[in-house]
């Protein structure tokens, strides 16, 4: 048995005991910190269990948990990271070249498992894919859930299978050749199961958020919030070998300081990488469309090394659907010259005007760049989910879709299920075990989508397991047709970015777009290739001459050395000149 010290920082504490496995034992102020209290000479094994006392409540949990045995609002238990026997030597993967997969585990299989989803792994790399982006993993209350409500920020959900679980499931995806990237939460905490602000001041009133009160990142204490926040990113890319971390809104961190928390977690990354001698990165979803979020620091930049891009999202999205409300507004009036100005240049709104937000929005990118520093999709756990039935774009829509996604200068990501075009939907679901919380968010989704024209009785009950279960994929789908045909187009796709280094190449301006909007119909110039996609329901012939078919998902009509797409169609074809 391992004896060692047990550490918290609680700096309004007037007393604070340590719980080992229902014993209690006094803790005393550090001096060497201050706010920090510590006890030494303690049982400290693999799964002792214990929970911090302050001044004579109840045990907590360790803000620092590395695992809840019995959920959030449990005692913690040690975990020792040297014992599980790694197999895969992993050097990693970089970013620049790779085309991701967004999975939740929950709904990945049925069982919603780790060691299920790891039985599904052979199917991601077949397709092609570089690296898997789950979605958050950390405890939350109850069994399932979309994982943005979690808590105990260096922990693992226990339904998934806890620690161990979660490195079986990196190890085995590392040895199918895929990197593995976690979403990580660091602008809210959950709002049950949540015993932060009992040790120190993690909130913070100076600023609001949709959350409610900030996580601290400027206020008095702030030093200590964003240790927590840089040291729990390092434990995870350290003791779990991930490739790197996706940041879930960025916009959302209220930060004064000159020296911002992105900056510092981006400096603090770039040295782990450095001393582990794999490539690690930091993507961070952002709504600002500014370059200083992925800029180098040496410029003044945050030195993040990708973001999401919604703008491209928005612009294909109106192409492929028609819809015009909301945020798609300003997309939908000439949707295939927003395609092309995101194709071009990233950003729709890059100092333009928003209508929906109500102001000018964004300002211009370096086209110089790099493109793969930005994530190209045509669907994501955001935009299936938040809508009123989390419905996908139909098999059609995808057909298109991805061929604008996979052959674009960005880092394409797909959302799971999308490469055979899954049926299952994808909807908005709890577990929350606060009745209160529940009724209050069941309640709050039924007006949000009541107010925009739906029944309420026609919203999915997000508290319902149904709900959860229709959004679960089906794996007979893609052995089968029509989902076979789908597949078979995407995996097309994937190998041919692979096999022709233009279709990678992230130079922004190497991408010329043409298109015309009346005709519906767009033409992509990557090099020597193109990447033609007709929107209409009409046959349309390109200006394009003298080409040879490279993919298509469907036989094309054969034309007098021009190019003839059918109603709803795609293909990448080669010609003899780059420009």
């Amino acid at each position: 048995m391992g004896y060692e010290g047990y550490e918290v920082w609680a700096p309004h504490a007037q007393q604070i005991e340590l719980w080992i496995e229902g014993a209690r034992h006094p803790m005393r102020p550090d001096p060497a910190r201050a706010g920090w209290w510590y006890a030494g000479g303690l049982p400290k094994k693999d799964g002792t269990r214990y929970a911090f006392v302050l001044d004579g409540g109840a045990p907590l949990p360790d803000p620092r948990s590395r695992r809840q045995p019995d959920g959030p609002d449990g005692p913690s238990a040690v975990v020792d990271h040297s014992r599980f026997p790694w197999r895969t030597p992993w050097p990693g993967r970089p970013l620049a070249g790779a085309v991701l997969y967004e999975l939740h585990v929950g709904t990945f299989t049925r069982e919603g498992t780790f060691d299920a989803a790891a039985q599904r792994l052979e199917h991601v790399a077949r397709l092609g894919i570089t690296h898997i982006e789950l979605m958050p993993v950390c405890p939350f209350p109850g069994t399932h859930g979309w994982g943005y409500e979690g808590v105990s920020l260096w922990a693992v959900h226990e339904p998934y299978g806890g620690p161990e679980g979660l490195k079986r499931f990196i190890d085995a995806a590392h040895a199918h050749g895929l990197g593995v990237i976690l979403d990580v939460v660091h602008n809210h905490f959950g709002p049950s199961g949540n015993y932060l602000p009992y040790f120190g001041p993690y909130l913070t009133d100076r600023h609001s958020t949709p959350w409610g009160s900030a996580v601290n990142l400027d206020a008095p204490g702030s030093d200590e919030v964003r240790t927590y926040l840089i040291d729990s990113a390092l434990a995870w890319l350290r003791d779990y070998r991930l490739d790197g971390l996706r940041l879930d809104a960025v916009h959302a961190l209220a930060d004064t300081r000159a020296l911002h928390f992105l900056e510092q977690l981006s400096t603090a990354v770039d040295t782990l990488a450095a001393e582990s001698g794999r490539p690690l990165f930091l993507i961070a979803e952002s709504d600002l469309n500014d370059p200083r979020t992925t800029g180098p620091r040496e410029t003044g930049g945050l030195g993040l090394h990708a973001q999401w891009s919604d703008d491209f999202h928005h612009a294909l999205h109106t192409a492929l659907t028609d819809e015009a409300q909301g945020y798609y507004a300003d997309f939908a009036r000439a949707p295939l010259a927003a395609l092309a100005k995101t194709l071009t240049g990233v950003w729709f709104h890059d100092g333009t005007f928003s209508s929906f937000r109500g102001r000018i929005h964004g300002r211009p990118l370096d086209r110089r760049t790099p493109g793969h520093r930005f994530l190209g999709y045509a669907q994501t756990h955001d935009q299936i989910g938040n809508r009123a039935f989390g419905d996908r774009l139909t098999p059609a829509q995808l057909r298109l879709g991805a061929a604008l996604v996979l052959t674009s200068p960005f880092t394409p990501m797909l959302f799971m299920g999308e490469e055979w075009g899954a049926s299952t939907p994808w909807q908005f679901f709890t577990d929350h075990t606060d009745p209160d919380l529940a009724e209050a968010v069941r309640v709050g989704r039924r007006r949000e989508f009541t107010e925009h024209g739906w029944a309420a009785c026609e919203i999915p009950d997000p508290q319902d397991p149904a709900t959860r279960l229709r959004s679960c994929l089906d794996w007979s789908e893609p052995e089968r047709e029509p989902y076979g045909a789908l597949l078979r187009w995407y995996r097309s796709l994937i190998a041919l970015r692979t096999a022709e280094p233009e279709l990678a190449d992230p130079y922004l301006p190497s991408t010329e777009v043409s298109y015309d909007e009346e005709a519906r119909w767009i033409l992509v110039r990557r090099g020597t290739l193109h990447t033609a996609v007709n929107f209409a329901s009409e046959p349309r012939t390109l200006p394009l001459t003298g080409c040879t078919v490279l993919a298509a998902p469907m036989e094309l009509p054969a034309g007098e050395g021009e190019l003839m797409l059918p109603p709803h169609s795609a293909a990448v074809v080669r010609t003899g000149r780059s420009r």
